[in-house]
C-alpha cells in the first residue's frame, strides 16, 4: 500500500481539525470576553532509509540522507490571551478588564473559575454573579437600599454606592484580579470560565492596577478578540489544504490502479 495515502489521510485530519478550531472561533465573535484558539501542528514520524554521513567509500560520506516523512498531527491548541475590544455599555453591574488579569467566581463544586467575562449582574441577595449565578469573589454584597444609579468601581476595584437618603458614597467592597504566569495553560470550562491547570500554574492575586494587574473599566464590557477577517482568511487556507491532499488521495488512487492494470 502506498505510503502516500496513509500520509494524505492525516493531512485531511488535520485540516478538519483546524477548521474545528476556525469555526469555534467564528461562532463566538460576539461573546464576551472570548479568546480565540489557534491550532497548531507538528510532523509524524520519519522513516530513514539512509543515515546522512553513512561512508560512500573509503574517503567520501553521503552528504544527506533519506527520509520519508508520515503526515502531520495536532499538537496543540493555543489560546491567544490578546486584549479585546472594551464597549460602552451603561450598565451599572458591567466590568471590564484593561490589560492583564482575571475576575475570579465560586463554582458549585467549591472550586474557583476565572473569566474576562465581566457581565455581572446582582441577584435578590445584592451580592454580585455571572449570567450563571456564580458569586464573584472576593464577595461583593450590596445593601438593600443602595441607589442603583449611584454603583461605582474605580479603576482599581474599590465598589462605593450611596445610600438611599444620603449623598456619601460608602465603600462596599473591594475587587481583586488574578493573573497566570502561563494562561495559555488554563483548562476551559465553558461559560466564559477557565480553571487552573498544572500548567498554568496557581492564581496571582493582585489589586488591579498595581503590580501588572490590568485596570478595571465600569460600565464597558470586553468584546471577543476574534478577527473574523483573519478567520475567514485562515479557512479558505485550510480547505485548500484539505482539497490538496485529498488530490494527493486520488493521484494515489490513480497510481495503484495504474499498477494493477499492467500486464506481461
Amino acid at each position: 500500500m502506498m505510503r502516500s495515502l496513509w500520509t494524505a489521510a492525516s493531512g485531511m485530519t488535520g485540516q478538519q481539525f483546524n477548521i474545528d478550531t476556525i469555526s469555534n472561533n467564528l461562532s463566538n465573535v460576539n461573546t464576551t470576553g472570548f479568546k480565540k484558539v489557534r491550532a497548531d501542528f507538528e510532523d509524524l514520524l520519519y522513516q530513514t532509509t539512509r543515515v546522512a554521513g553513512t561512508p560512500a567509500t573509503e574517503l567520501t560520506v553521503v552528504p544527506t540522507g533519506v527520509q520519508v516523512g508520515h503526515g502531520v498531527k495536532v499538537a496543540a491548541t493555543q489560546r491567544m490571551f490578546t486584549q479585546g475590544a472594551l464597549q460602552s455599555t451603561e450598565n451599572v453591574s458591567d466590568l471590564a478588564i484593561q490589560g492583564e488579569g482575571f475576575f475570579r467566581t465560586l463554582l458549585i463544586d467549591g472550586t474557583y473559575g476565572y473569566t474576562r467575562d465581566g457581565s455581572f449582574k446582582i441577584d435578590a441577595e445584592g451580592q454580585l454573579v455571572t449570567s450563571n449565578g456564580y458569586r464573584v469573589m472576593p464577595e461583593i454584597v450590596l445593601p438593600e437600599n443602595f441607589v442603583r444609579e449611584s454603583l461605582t468601581v474605580s479603576q482599581d476595584g474599590r465598589v462605593t454606592v450611596k445610600i438611599a437618603g444620603s449623598d456619601d458614597p460608602v465603600q462596599v467592597g473591594q475587587f481583586e484580579l488574578y493573573r497566570f504566569v502561563n494562561p495559555a495553560g488554563l483548562s476551559a470550562l465553558g461559560e466564559n470560565l477557565f480553571k487552573v491547570s498544572n500548567a498554568s500554574g496557581e492564581a496571582i492575586a493582585g489589586r488591579p492596577g498595581l503590580d501588572g494587574m490590568g485596570k478595571i473599566i465600569h460600565k464597558f464590557l470586553e468584546m471577543s478578540n476574534v478577527s473574523v477577517v483573519s478567520e475567514m482568511v485562515n479557512m479558505i487556507v485550510a480547505q485548500r489544504a484539505y482539497e490538496l491532499n485529498s488530490k494527493a488521495i486520488q493521484t494515489s488512487d490513480t497510481m495503484l490502479g495504474i499498477a494493477n492494470n499492467l500486464k506481461r
